[in-house]
């Protein structure tokens, strides 16, 4: 196993050229880490695929339904085109945070790069398929149901909308980098027994974190296929 600072050192050099360094460099460097897992991963599930499903097949089944099942009561069936999107941003999110509770390694959800990214990705394809769905009269959601308050409330709307990638990217970015400077904290005081509270609390925020950004990347997809009132 490549021990991670040999992995570091290596993106790192792969990055010089580009002028990227410091925690940045970290961040890319395990979130190709990730995606190079993920694919493994993907790779060796769908290789091996039986009727009659059993280890890593059978625990694979069981997250993709259950991302699929959450998906299909909040956002109803017309949520299963979007499930692809969702499912890719919940599993990478949830492998981010995760990672970070390895000695050594470094969660990309920590780096505000990576959040706000995944923020984005969020915030545009909101969007696109709110135009592609209503076409031009996608735009009534942000008139409010009132013609004369028009004007007021879609500057109102817009700014509300624009607030939605902010506050993903920051509530990802903060509680994964809290975490991750407390445990460092509690590592250099105390290497043994001491952390392992705080990493068990670790899965937890990490799990909690994955949902949330997930269940609020659903809620902004449904609400863009709403109709306008």
């Amino acid at each position: 196993m490549v021990h991670p600072l040999l992995f570091l050192e290596f993106f790192r050099k792969l990055l010089a050229p580009l002028h990227i360094t410091g925690a940045s460099a970290d961040a890319i460097a395990y979130t190709w880490l990730i995606i190079v897992l993920l694919l493994v991963l993907s790779i060796l599930t769908t290789s091996a695929m039986k009727s009659i499903p059993g280890g890593l097949q059978n625990f694979m089944e069981a997250v993709i339904g259950g991302i699929e099942n959450m998906i299909v009561e909040t956002m109803g069936e017309h949520g299963r085109p979007f499930f692809p999107l969702i499912a890719t941003l919940a599993i990478f999110v949830l492998v981010s945070n995760l990672i970070g509770l390895i000695p050594g390694f470094f969660p990309p959800t920590a780096n505000i790069n990576t959040t706000a990214a995944c923020a984005i990705i969020v915030f545009l394809s909101t969007h696109v398929v709110g135009i592609k769905h209503h076409g031009l009269h996608y735009l009534k959601h942000f008139c409010g149901p009132i013609a004369w308050l028009a004007p007021v409330m879609f500057f109102i709307e817009v700014i509300g909308h624009l607030s939605r990638p902010v506050s993903l990217t920051l509530r990802l970015f903060g509680n994964m980098n809290g975490h991750e400077l407390v445990l460092m904290i509690f590592f250099g005081l105390a290497p043994f027994l001491v952390p392992l509270p705080m990493m068990l609390m670790g899965v937890l925020v990490s799990f909690i974190q994955a949902f949330v950004f997930m269940l609020l990347a659903m809620i902004y997809i449904q609400g863009s296929l709403e109709e306008a009132h």
